[in-house]
Protein backbone atom coordinates (compact mmCIF):
# COMPACT_ATOMS: atom_id res chain seq x y z
CA UNK A 1 0.00 0.00 0.00
CA UNK A 2 1.11 3.69 -0.85
CA UNK A 3 0.14 6.14 1.65
CA UNK A 4 0.37 10.01 0.21
CA UNK A 5 1.15 12.57 2.88
CA UNK A 6 1.13 16.16 1.18
CA UNK A 7 2.73 18.35 3.06
CA UNK A 8 1.88 22.03 1.48
CA UNK A 9 0.84 24.92 3.38
CA UNK A 10 -0.99 27.98 1.62
CA UNK A 11 -1.04 31.17 2.80
CA UNK A 12 -4.02 32.99 3.24
CA UNK A 13 -4.91 35.62 0.69
CA UNK A 14 -8.24 36.53 2.20
CA UNK A 15 -8.11 40.64 0.78
CA UNK A 16 -7.13 39.22 -2.39
CA UNK A 17 -9.62 36.75 -2.62
CA UNK A 18 -12.25 39.30 -2.08
CA UNK A 19 -10.31 41.85 -4.73
CA UNK A 20 -10.73 38.95 -7.56
CA UNK A 21 -13.76 37.70 -6.19
CA UNK A 22 -15.69 40.37 -6.46
CA UNK A 23 -14.24 42.12 -9.68
CA UNK A 24 -14.16 38.72 -11.46
CA UNK A 25 -16.05 35.72 -9.44
CA UNK A 26 -12.14 34.32 -9.12
CA UNK A 27 -12.78 33.00 -5.56
CA UNK A 28 -10.32 30.36 -5.69
CA UNK A 29 -6.74 30.23 -5.94
CA UNK A 30 -5.85 28.24 -9.34
CA UNK A 31 -9.46 29.87 -10.81
CA UNK A 32 -6.54 33.54 -10.74
CA UNK A 33 -3.29 34.33 -13.02
CA UNK A 34 -0.50 36.61 -13.32
CA UNK A 35 -0.56 36.11 -16.85
CA UNK A 36 -1.12 39.08 -19.45
CA UNK A 37 -4.62 40.55 -19.74
CA UNK A 38 -6.61 39.35 -23.01
CA UNK A 39 -7.10 41.65 -25.64
CA UNK A 40 -10.99 41.25 -25.05
CA UNK A 41 -10.56 42.24 -21.40
CA UNK A 42 -8.19 45.37 -21.83
CA UNK A 43 -11.40 46.43 -24.35
CA UNK A 44 -13.76 46.31 -21.28
CA UNK A 45 -11.32 47.69 -18.90
CA UNK A 46 -11.32 50.84 -21.72
CA UNK A 47 -15.05 50.73 -21.60
CA UNK A 48 -15.32 50.93 -18.07
CA UNK A 49 -12.69 53.88 -17.97
CA UNK A 50 -14.78 55.65 -20.50
CA UNK A 51 -18.33 54.88 -18.27
CA UNK A 52 -16.07 55.79 -15.04
CA UNK A 53 -15.42 59.09 -17.10
CA UNK A 54 -19.00 59.44 -18.67
CA UNK A 55 -20.55 59.21 -14.88
CA UNK A 56 -17.93 61.10 -12.98
CA UNK A 57 -19.31 64.20 -15.59
CA UNK A 58 -23.01 63.26 -15.37
CA UNK A 59 -22.71 63.29 -11.29
CA UNK A 60 -20.57 66.75 -11.58
CA UNK A 61 -23.43 68.33 -13.90
CA UNK A 62 -26.07 67.40 -11.64
CA UNK A 63 -24.31 68.46 -8.62
CA UNK A 64 -24.26 71.95 -9.78
CA UNK A 65 -27.58 72.43 -11.46
CA UNK A 66 -28.55 72.24 -8.09
CA UNK A 67 -29.71 76.09 -8.67
CA UNK A 68 -31.81 74.86 -11.21
CA UNK A 69 -34.05 72.05 -9.89
CA UNK A 70 -37.14 74.30 -9.91
CA UNK A 71 -36.89 75.25 -13.66
CA UNK A 72 -36.40 71.33 -14.42
CA UNK A 73 -39.48 70.66 -12.50
CA UNK A 74 -41.09 73.12 -13.93
CA UNK A 75 -40.35 72.12 -17.38
CA UNK A 76 -41.81 68.59 -16.18
CA UNK A 77 -45.05 70.07 -15.35
CA UNK A 78 -45.21 71.32 -18.61
CA UNK A 79 -44.82 68.53 -20.49
CA UNK A 80 -46.58 65.86 -18.19
CA UNK A 81 -49.05 68.55 -16.61
CA UNK A 82 -48.42 66.53 -12.98
CA UNK A 83 -46.33 67.90 -10.54
CA UNK A 84 -43.32 65.84 -8.90
CA UNK A 85 -39.56 66.69 -8.00
CA UNK A 86 -37.99 64.82 -11.17
CA UNK A 87 -34.24 65.32 -9.58
CA UNK A 88 -35.19 62.75 -6.50
CA UNK A 89 -35.02 59.77 -8.87
CA UNK A 90 -31.98 60.90 -11.28
CA UNK A 91 -29.78 61.91 -8.29
CA UNK A 92 -30.51 58.51 -6.58
CA UNK A 93 -29.79 56.34 -10.13
CA UNK A 94 -26.80 58.76 -10.53
CA UNK A 95 -24.70 58.69 -7.61
CA UNK A 96 -25.76 54.51 -7.27
CA UNK A 97 -24.40 54.20 -10.83
CA UNK A 98 -21.59 56.55 -9.94
CA UNK A 99 -20.88 54.24 -6.89
CA UNK A 100 -20.66 51.14 -8.31
CA UNK A 101 -18.59 52.29 -11.30
CA UNK A 102 -16.17 53.80 -9.04
CA UNK A 103 -15.96 50.74 -6.96
CA UNK A 104 -15.19 48.52 -9.93
CA UNK A 105 -12.33 51.06 -11.09
CA UNK A 106 -11.01 50.62 -7.86
CA UNK A 107 -10.73 47.18 -7.91
CA UNK A 108 -9.44 47.13 -11.53
CA UNK A 109 -6.59 49.11 -10.31
CA UNK A 110 -6.25 46.85 -7.16
CA UNK A 111 -5.51 44.27 -9.92
CA UNK A 112 -2.92 45.96 -11.60
CA UNK A 113 -0.97 46.78 -8.53
CA UNK A 114 -1.34 43.00 -7.75
CA UNK A 115 -0.49 41.80 -10.51
CA UNK A 116 -3.41 39.97 -11.41
CA UNK A 117 -5.15 39.61 -14.71
CA UNK A 118 -7.85 41.79 -15.58
CA UNK A 119 -11.25 39.43 -16.29
CA UNK A 120 -14.43 41.48 -15.34
CA UNK A 121 -17.52 38.95 -14.47
CA UNK A 122 -20.40 38.94 -16.96
CA UNK A 123 -22.56 40.09 -14.66
CA UNK A 124 -20.51 43.65 -13.74
CA UNK A 125 -19.87 43.60 -17.65
CA UNK A 126 -23.93 43.93 -17.91
CA UNK A 127 -24.19 46.36 -15.41
CA UNK A 128 -21.43 48.56 -16.66
CA UNK A 129 -23.41 48.20 -19.73
CA UNK A 130 -26.21 49.65 -18.23
CA UNK A 131 -24.54 52.36 -16.83
CA UNK A 132 -22.89 53.71 -19.70
CA UNK A 133 -26.24 53.17 -21.83
CA UNK A 134 -28.77 54.55 -19.63
CA UNK A 135 -26.30 58.00 -18.57
CA UNK A 136 -25.88 58.22 -22.54
CA UNK A 137 -29.85 58.54 -22.78
CA UNK A 138 -29.67 60.94 -20.27
CA UNK A 139 -27.01 62.66 -21.29
CA UNK A 140 -28.76 63.15 -25.12
CA UNK A 141 -32.29 64.08 -23.60
CA UNK A 142 -30.90 66.94 -21.23
CA UNK A 143 -28.86 68.21 -24.55
CA UNK A 144 -31.97 67.80 -26.60
CA UNK A 145 -34.72 69.64 -23.80
CA UNK A 146 -32.49 71.65 -21.18
CA UNK A 147 -29.47 72.38 -23.52
CA UNK A 148 -28.78 75.69 -21.75
CA UNK A 149 -28.16 74.06 -18.88
CA UNK A 150 -24.57 72.55 -20.07
CA UNK A 151 -23.60 76.51 -19.40
CA UNK A 152 -23.48 75.06 -15.49
CA UNK A 153 -19.90 73.53 -15.75
CA UNK A 154 -17.81 76.01 -17.35
CA UNK A 155 -19.29 78.56 -14.91
CA UNK A 156 -19.08 76.28 -12.14
CA UNK A 157 -15.53 75.57 -12.63
CA UNK A 158 -15.10 79.29 -12.57
CA UNK A 159 -15.52 78.12 -8.40
CA UNK A 160 -14.70 75.15 -8.59
CA UNK A 161 -11.65 75.07 -10.91
CA UNK A 162 -8.38 75.81 -8.65
CA UNK A 163 -9.46 73.55 -6.48
CA UNK A 164 -10.96 70.35 -9.04
CA UNK A 165 -7.45 70.62 -10.33
CA UNK A 166 -5.55 70.16 -6.94
CA UNK A 167 -8.06 66.82 -6.25
CA UNK A 168 -7.13 65.93 -9.91
CA UNK A 169 -3.33 66.12 -9.12
CA UNK A 170 -3.56 64.11 -6.30
CA UNK A 171 -4.85 61.43 -7.83
CA UNK A 172 -2.55 61.11 -10.57
CA UNK A 173 -0.15 61.82 -8.14
CA UNK A 174 -1.01 58.82 -6.23
CA UNK A 175 -1.69 56.83 -9.56
CA UNK A 176 2.58 56.70 -9.50
CA UNK A 177 2.56 53.81 -7.00
CA UNK A 178 0.77 51.53 -9.72
CA UNK A 179 2.63 53.05 -12.96
CA UNK A 180 5.95 52.99 -11.01
CA UNK A 181 5.11 49.13 -9.85
CA UNK A 182 4.36 48.03 -13.41
CA UNK A 183 6.86 49.90 -15.00
CA UNK A 184 9.64 48.34 -12.31
CA UNK A 185 7.93 44.47 -12.84
CA UNK A 186 8.17 44.48 -16.50
CA UNK A 187 10.76 43.12 -18.56
CA UNK A 188 9.65 44.80 -22.02
CA UNK A 189 11.61 48.11 -22.90
CA UNK A 190 8.92 48.98 -24.96
CA UNK A 191 6.06 48.63 -22.74
CA UNK A 192 8.00 50.71 -20.39
CA UNK A 193 8.54 54.04 -22.57
CA UNK A 194 5.28 53.82 -23.37
CA UNK A 195 3.82 53.65 -19.85
CA UNK A 196 6.29 56.43 -18.64
CA UNK A 197 5.86 58.62 -21.35
CA UNK A 198 1.60 58.37 -21.56
CA UNK A 199 1.86 58.86 -17.65
CA UNK A 200 4.30 61.80 -18.02
CA UNK A 201 1.73 63.42 -20.44
CA UNK A 202 -0.95 63.34 -18.23
CA UNK A 203 1.19 65.21 -15.67
CA UNK A 204 2.69 67.64 -17.20
CA UNK A 205 -1.09 68.51 -18.76
CA UNK A 206 -2.15 68.91 -15.02
CA UNK A 207 0.79 70.69 -14.05
CA UNK A 208 0.03 73.24 -17.14
CA UNK A 209 -3.54 73.39 -16.36
CA UNK A 210 -3.80 76.23 -14.26
CA UNK A 211 -2.40 78.83 -17.07
CA UNK A 212 -5.83 78.49 -18.53
CA UNK A 213 -8.24 78.35 -15.63
CA UNK A 214 -9.94 81.48 -15.30
CA UNK A 215 -11.95 82.65 -12.12
CA UNK A 216 -13.04 86.63 -11.17
CA UNK A 217 -12.67 85.10 -7.75
CA UNK A 218 -8.92 85.72 -8.43
CA UNK A 219 -8.56 88.69 -7.73
CA UNK A 220 -7.21 91.83 -5.20
CA UNK A 221 -9.74 91.77 -2.88
CA UNK A 222 -9.63 96.10 -2.69
CA UNK A 223 -10.97 95.92 -6.51
CA UNK A 224 -14.02 94.00 -5.20
CA UNK A 225 -17.38 96.00 -6.06
CA UNK A 226 -20.36 96.27 -3.41
CA UNK A 227 -22.26 93.45 -2.62
CA UNK A 228 -24.86 92.45 -5.55
CA UNK A 229 -28.03 93.77 -4.34
CA UNK A 230 -30.77 90.62 -4.56
CA UNK A 231 -34.40 90.76 -5.89
CA UNK A 232 -37.01 88.31 -4.64
CA UNK A 233 -37.80 86.34 -7.53
CA UNK A 234 -41.71 85.36 -7.05
CA UNK A 235 -41.15 86.56 -3.46
CA UNK A 236 -39.71 83.95 -1.38
CA UNK A 237 -41.27 80.83 -3.53
CA UNK A 238 -39.07 78.60 -1.34
CA UNK A 239 -40.21 79.62 2.03
CA UNK A 240 -44.08 80.60 0.83
CA UNK A 241 -46.43 79.94 -2.22
CA UNK A 242 -44.92 82.10 -5.08
CA UNK A 243 -46.36 84.92 -6.39
CA UNK A 244 -48.77 85.67 -3.18
CA UNK A 245 -48.30 88.11 -1.05
CA UNK A 246 -46.82 86.69 1.95
CA UNK A 247 -43.90 84.90 -0.59
CA UNK A 248 -43.39 88.77 -0.86
CA UNK A 249 -43.30 89.93 2.39
CA UNK A 250 -41.18 86.78 3.29
CA UNK A 251 -38.66 87.72 0.63
CA UNK A 252 -38.97 91.82 2.49
CA UNK A 253 -38.02 89.73 5.80
CA UNK A 254 -34.90 88.71 3.90
CA UNK A 255 -33.62 92.12 3.42
CA UNK A 256 -34.08 91.85 -0.31
CA UNK A 257 -34.09 94.91 -2.03
CA UNK A 258 -36.48 94.98 -4.77
CA UNK A 259 -39.52 91.90 -6.11
CA UNK A 260 -39.78 90.49 -9.46
CA UNK A 261 -43.26 88.63 -10.62
CA UNK A 262 -44.83 87.28 -13.22
CA UNK A 263 -48.29 89.03 -14.75
CA UNK A 264 -50.92 88.17 -16.84
CA UNK A 265 -54.13 90.44 -17.84
CA UNK A 266 -57.49 88.71 -16.88
CA UNK A 267 -60.53 89.15 -19.29
CA UNK A 268 -61.99 91.87 -17.22
CA UNK A 269 -58.33 93.93 -17.43
CA UNK A 270 -57.23 93.34 -14.23
CA UNK A 271 -53.30 92.43 -14.20
CA UNK A 272 -52.81 89.38 -11.63
CA UNK A 273 -49.50 87.47 -10.59
CA UNK A 274 -49.60 83.87 -12.12
CA UNK A 275 -46.24 82.42 -13.90
CA UNK A 276 -47.89 79.65 -15.49
CA UNK A 277 -50.78 79.63 -18.56
CA UNK A 278 -53.16 77.67 -16.47
CA UNK A 279 -54.43 77.75 -12.67
CA UNK A 280 -53.81 73.69 -12.06
CA UNK A 281 -50.51 74.09 -10.94
CA UNK A 282 -50.87 76.95 -7.60
CA UNK A 283 -55.03 77.29 -6.87
CA UNK A 284 -57.35 74.90 -6.70
CA UNK A 285 -58.89 75.69 -9.72
CA UNK A 286 -59.93 72.16 -10.17
CA UNK A 287 -62.25 72.52 -7.16
CA UNK A 288 -64.08 75.27 -7.32
CA UNK A 289 -63.86 75.41 -11.32
CA UNK A 290 -63.50 72.06 -12.33
CA UNK A 291 -65.17 72.09 -15.79
CA UNK A 292 -62.54 75.38 -16.50
CA UNK A 293 -59.00 74.21 -15.23
CA UNK A 294 -57.73 73.68 -18.45
CA UNK A 295 -58.49 77.34 -19.82
CA UNK A 296 -56.12 79.82 -19.78
CA UNK A 297 -55.56 82.04 -17.03
CA UNK A 298 -56.20 85.50 -18.42
CA UNK A 299 -59.50 83.80 -19.22
CA UNK A 300 -60.70 84.32 -15.45
CA UNK A 301 -62.22 87.85 -14.90
CA UNK A 302 -60.85 88.93 -11.56
CA UNK A 303 -64.07 88.07 -9.34
CA UNK A 304 -63.42 84.56 -10.04
CA UNK A 305 -59.81 84.86 -9.90
CA UNK A 306 -60.14 85.88 -6.02
CA UNK A 307 -62.52 82.93 -5.32
CA UNK A 308 -59.70 80.69 -5.43
CA UNK A 309 -57.07 79.64 -3.20
CA UNK A 310 -53.32 79.89 -3.99
CA UNK A 311 -51.30 78.67 -0.93
CA UNK A 312 -52.83 75.00 0.02
CA UNK A 313 -51.21 73.04 -2.84
CA UNK A 314 -47.78 74.55 -1.03
CA UNK A 315 -48.40 72.78 2.11
CA UNK A 316 -48.95 69.96 -0.06
CA UNK A 317 -46.74 69.43 -2.62
CA UNK A 318 -43.85 70.58 -0.86
CA UNK A 319 -41.88 71.81 -3.91
CA UNK A 320 -38.56 72.77 -2.07
CA UNK A 321 -38.93 70.52 0.67
CA UNK A 322 -39.02 73.01 3.16
CA UNK A 323 -42.65 72.87 4.73
CA UNK A 324 -41.17 71.13 7.91
CA UNK A 325 -39.62 74.21 8.99
CA UNK A 326 -42.62 76.39 9.18
CA UNK A 327 -44.20 77.20 12.11
CA UNK A 328 -48.26 76.41 12.50
CA UNK A 329 -48.71 80.19 12.23
CA UNK A 330 -46.99 80.39 8.87
CA UNK A 331 -49.05 77.33 7.75
CA UNK A 332 -52.37 79.14 8.76
CA UNK A 333 -51.09 82.10 6.56
CA UNK A 334 -50.14 79.84 3.45
CA UNK A 335 -53.16 78.00 3.46
CA UNK A 336 -55.41 81.27 3.02
CA UNK A 337 -53.53 82.86 0.29
CA UNK A 338 -55.51 84.05 -2.23
CA UNK A 339 -54.18 85.48 -6.07
CA UNK A 340 -52.56 88.83 -5.50
CA UNK A 341 -53.22 91.59 -8.16
CA UNK A 342 -50.29 93.57 -9.63
CA UNK A 343 -51.54 96.63 -7.42
CA UNK A 344 -51.20 95.05 -4.56
CA UNK A 345 -47.75 94.25 -4.83
CA UNK A 346 -46.92 97.55 -5.93
CA UNK A 347 -48.62 99.14 -3.37
CA UNK A 348 -46.39 96.79 -1.03
CA UNK A 349 -43.44 97.57 -3.01
CA UNK A 350 -44.17 101.00 -2.34
CA UNK A 351 -44.62 100.95 1.62
CA UNK A 352 -41.27 99.55 2.14
CA UNK A 353 -39.75 101.32 -0.72
CA UNK A 354 -38.16 98.58 -2.52
CA UNK A 355 -37.87 98.15 -6.58
CA UNK A 356 -40.64 96.19 -8.41
CA UNK A 357 -39.42 94.22 -11.82
CA UNK A 358 -42.50 91.95 -13.54
CA UNK A 359 -42.60 90.23 -16.70
CA UNK A 360 -45.65 90.85 -18.67
CA UNK A 361 -47.63 88.40 -20.53
CA UNK A 362 -49.54 89.32 -23.48
CA UNK A 363 -53.15 88.00 -23.86
CA UNK A 364 -53.95 85.60 -27.03
CA UNK A 365 -55.37 87.84 -29.45
CA UNK A 366 -58.85 85.85 -28.58
CA UNK A 367 -58.82 87.96 -25.41
CA UNK A 368 -60.54 91.68 -24.69
CA UNK A 369 -57.46 93.45 -24.07
CA UNK A 370 -55.37 91.82 -26.79
CA UNK A 371 -54.91 95.51 -27.71
CA UNK A 372 -55.32 97.32 -24.61
CA UNK A 373 -52.39 95.47 -22.29
CA UNK A 374 -50.11 97.53 -21.96
CA UNK A 375 -52.92 100.41 -21.02
CA UNK A 376 -54.20 98.28 -18.39
CA UNK A 377 -51.18 98.04 -16.46
CA UNK A 378 -49.95 101.74 -16.83
CA UNK A 379 -53.39 102.28 -15.43
CA UNK A 380 -52.54 99.24 -12.61
CA UNK A 381 -49.03 101.09 -11.69
CA UNK A 382 -50.90 104.76 -11.14
CA UNK A 383 -53.75 103.39 -8.93
CA UNK A 384 -50.88 102.26 -6.88
CA UNK A 385 -49.47 105.39 -5.71
CA UNK A 386 -45.92 103.46 -6.35
CA UNK A 387 -43.07 106.14 -7.23
CA UNK A 388 -42.28 105.57 -11.23
CA UNK A 389 -38.45 105.48 -10.36
CA UNK A 390 -39.26 101.86 -8.35
CA UNK A 391 -40.72 99.99 -11.39
CA UNK A 392 -38.59 98.57 -13.85
CA UNK A 393 -40.77 98.05 -17.39
CA UNK A 394 -39.62 95.36 -19.65
CA UNK A 395 -42.15 94.77 -22.33
CA UNK A 396 -40.85 96.10 -25.59
CA UNK A 397 -43.95 96.57 -27.09
CA UNK A 398 -44.84 100.86 -27.19
CA UNK A 399 -42.05 101.82 -25.37
CA UNK A 400 -42.32 104.91 -26.57
CA UNK A 401 -46.00 105.48 -25.92
CA UNK A 402 -45.41 103.67 -22.27
CA UNK A 403 -42.08 106.67 -21.99
CA UNK A 404 -44.43 109.18 -22.71
CA UNK A 405 -47.52 108.51 -20.22
CA UNK A 406 -44.78 107.33 -17.14
CA UNK A 407 -41.38 108.96 -18.10
CA UNK A 408 -39.71 107.91 -14.65
CA UNK A 409 -40.11 104.30 -15.23
CA UNK A 410 -36.78 102.60 -15.26
CA UNK A 411 -36.82 101.04 -18.93
CA UNK A 412 -35.78 97.52 -18.95
CA UNK A 413 -35.28 94.70 -21.57
CA UNK A 414 -35.05 91.52 -21.37
CA UNK A 415 -33.01 90.77 -24.42
CA UNK A 416 -29.37 90.69 -24.77
CA UNK A 417 -28.30 93.72 -26.89
CA UNK A 418 -25.21 95.57 -26.87
CA UNK A 419 -24.19 98.69 -24.81
CA UNK A 420 -24.40 100.82 -27.19
CA UNK A 421 -28.13 99.40 -28.41
CA UNK A 422 -29.47 99.38 -25.02
CA UNK A 423 -27.92 103.58 -24.84
CA UNK A 424 -29.72 104.16 -27.98
CA UNK A 425 -33.18 102.84 -27.12
CA UNK A 426 -32.47 104.71 -23.56
CA UNK A 427 -32.50 101.38 -21.40
CA UNK A 428 -30.65 101.26 -18.18
CA UNK A 429 -31.65 97.96 -17.30
CA UNK A 430 -30.85 94.87 -18.46
CA UNK A 431 -32.67 91.55 -17.09
CA UNK A 432 -30.95 87.95 -18.33
CA UNK A 433 -30.52 84.66 -17.19
CA UNK A 434 -26.93 84.25 -15.75
CA UNK A 435 -25.82 81.86 -18.28
CA UNK A 436 -26.56 84.50 -21.35
CA UNK A 437 -23.10 87.29 -19.60
CA UNK A 438 -19.83 86.29 -19.40
CA UNK A 439 -17.77 88.17 -16.69
CA UNK A 440 -16.26 90.62 -19.45
CA UNK A 441 -19.33 91.43 -20.93
CA UNK A 442 -20.52 91.96 -17.13
CA UNK A 443 -17.72 94.20 -17.09
CA UNK A 444 -18.78 95.62 -20.23
CA UNK A 445 -22.45 96.57 -19.09
CA UNK A 446 -21.06 97.79 -16.24
CA UNK A 447 -18.51 100.75 -17.80
CA UNK A 448 -21.38 101.59 -19.88
CA UNK A 449 -23.75 102.50 -16.38
CA UNK A 450 -26.27 99.66 -17.75
CA UNK A 451 -27.13 97.56 -14.74
CA UNK A 452 -27.21 94.18 -14.95
CA UNK A 453 -29.51 91.67 -13.44
CA UNK A 454 -29.34 87.97 -13.48
CA UNK A 455 -31.55 85.54 -12.57
CA UNK A 456 -31.83 83.19 -11.07
CA UNK A 457 -29.51 82.46 -8.47
CA UNK A 458 -30.03 80.34 -5.75
CA UNK A 459 -26.66 78.97 -4.53
CA UNK A 460 -23.93 81.05 -2.92
CA UNK A 461 -21.02 80.04 -5.22
CA UNK A 462 -22.81 81.26 -8.02
CA UNK A 463 -23.62 84.60 -6.02
CA UNK A 464 -20.16 84.47 -5.42
CA UNK A 465 -18.65 83.68 -8.44
CA UNK A 466 -21.37 86.70 -9.94
CA UNK A 467 -20.08 89.11 -6.93
CA UNK A 468 -16.25 88.92 -8.29
CA UNK A 469 -17.50 89.23 -11.43
CA UNK A 470 -19.05 93.10 -10.78
CA UNK A 471 -23.14 92.34 -10.94
CA UNK A 472 -25.03 94.90 -9.94
CA UNK A 473 -27.94 92.79 -8.43
CA UNK A 474 -29.32 89.20 -9.12
CA UNK A 475 -32.94 87.43 -8.77
CA UNK A 476 -33.47 85.10 -7.04
CA UNK A 477 -36.05 81.82 -5.11
CA UNK A 478 -33.27 81.48 -2.11
CA UNK A 479 -33.21 84.77 -0.56
CA UNK A 480 -32.85 83.60 2.79
CA UNK A 481 -29.99 81.78 1.58
CA UNK A 482 -28.33 84.69 0.38
CA UNK A 483 -28.77 86.59 3.00
CA UNK A 484 -26.25 84.71 4.88
CA UNK A 485 -23.33 85.66 2.44
CA UNK A 486 -21.48 88.52 3.42
CA UNK A 487 -18.62 87.33 1.46
CA UNK A 488 -17.36 85.82 -1.48
CA UNK A 489 -16.87 81.98 -0.53
CA UNK A 490 -13.50 82.27 -1.67
CA UNK A 491 -11.21 85.12 -2.57
CA UNK A 492 -7.64 84.53 -3.93
CA UNK A 493 -4.68 87.14 -4.87
CA UNK A 494 -3.43 86.26 -8.35
CA UNK A 495 0.01 86.08 -6.55
CA UNK A 496 -1.30 83.72 -3.97
CA UNK A 497 -3.15 81.49 -6.04
CA UNK A 498 0.28 80.93 -8.30
CA UNK A 499 2.29 80.26 -4.99
CA UNK A 500 -0.58 77.81 -4.59
CA UNK A 501 -0.08 76.54 -7.91
CA UNK A 502 3.90 76.38 -7.72
CA UNK A 503 3.87 74.07 -4.51
CA UNK A 504 1.45 72.40 -5.23
CA UNK A 505 3.11 71.23 -8.84
CA UNK A 506 6.75 70.97 -6.89
CA UNK A 507 5.45 68.53 -4.05
CA UNK A 508 3.60 66.40 -6.98
CA UNK A 509 6.48 66.25 -8.45
CA UNK A 510 8.79 65.47 -5.93
CA UNK A 511 6.17 62.63 -4.68
CA UNK A 512 6.60 61.26 -8.12
CA UNK A 513 10.10 61.08 -8.55
CA UNK A 514 10.16 59.57 -4.82
CA UNK A 515 7.77 56.44 -5.54
CA UNK A 516 9.54 55.80 -9.20
CA UNK A 517 13.01 55.45 -7.06
CA UNK A 518 11.25 53.45 -4.16
CA UNK A 519 9.23 51.12 -6.51
CA UNK A 520 12.72 50.52 -8.49
CA UNK A 521 14.34 49.92 -5.29
CA UNK A 522 11.95 47.47 -4.22
CA UNK A 523 11.60 45.50 -6.93
CA UNK A 524 15.57 45.37 -7.94
CA UNK A 525 17.20 42.14 -7.40
CA UNK A 526 13.36 39.91 -7.58
CA UNK A 527 12.50 38.10 -10.23
CA UNK A 528 8.85 38.31 -10.17
CA UNK A 529 6.82 38.82 -6.78
CA UNK A 530 3.94 36.02 -6.74
CA UNK A 531 1.61 37.32 -4.27
CA UNK A 532 -0.01 33.76 -4.15
CA UNK A 533 3.02 32.20 -2.88
CA UNK A 534 2.86 28.63 -1.70
CA UNK A 535 4.27 28.05 1.57
CA UNK A 536 5.67 25.18 2.17
CA UNK A 537 7.09 23.09 5.71
CA UNK A 538 7.62 19.06 6.08
CA UNK A 539 8.66 17.25 9.07
CA UNK A 540 12.02 17.04 9.07
CA UNK A 541 13.92 20.28 8.94
CA UNK A 542 15.31 22.26 5.73
CA UNK A 543 17.31 24.12 4.69
CA UNK A 544 16.21 27.60 3.91
CA UNK A 545 17.30 27.42 0.34
CA UNK A 546 15.28 24.35 -0.16
CA UNK A 547 12.38 25.50 0.83
CA UNK A 548 12.67 28.40 -0.91
CA UNK A 549 12.74 26.28 -4.36
CA UNK A 550 10.45 23.25 -3.36
CA UNK A 551 6.68 24.23 -4.29
CA UNK A 552 5.07 20.89 -2.75
CA UNK A 553 6.68 17.90 -1.15
CA UNK A 554 5.33 14.47 -1.59
CA UNK A 555 6.32 11.78 1.08
CA UNK A 556 5.47 8.59 0.33
CA UNK A 557 5.83 6.13 2.61
CA UNK A 558 4.37 2.45 2.59
CA UNK A 559 4.57 -1.26 3.48
CA UNK A 560 4.32 -4.51 1.98
CA UNK A 561 0.63 -5.70 3.15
Amino acid sequence: MVKHQPLQVYERQLCLSCITGIYGCRWKRYQRSHDDTTKWELLWSLILLFTFCLLLVWFYFWSEAHNDYNEFNRFLYNRSGQWSDGTVPILATTAAGFTYIAFLMVLALCHVALGQQLNLHWLHKMGVTAALLTTTVGVISVNQTWGQEWDVIPISLQATGPFLHVGALAAVTALSWIVAGQVARSEKTMFQVVVVLLYLSVLLGLYLVPMYITSPCIMDPTALKQRPDVIGHQGAPMLAPENTLWSFQRALQMNVTGLEADVTISEDGVPFLMHDHTLRRTTDVEKVFPDRQMVDASFFNWTDLQQLNAGQWFLKEDPFWTVHTLSPREKTLIANQSVCSLEQLLKLASYHNSTVVFRLRRPTPKHPCYHSWINDTLQAVQQSGVPQSLVMWTPDDHRDQVRQLAPGLIQTSVEKRSPQSLQQYGISRLLLRYNQASTQEIGNFSESSIKLTLYTINEPWLYSVLWCSGVSSVSSEASHILKKVPYPIWLMRPNEYCLMWVSVDLISFAVVVGIFIFQKYRMSGMRSYNPEQIMLSAAVRRSSRDLNVMKEKLIFSGQAQ
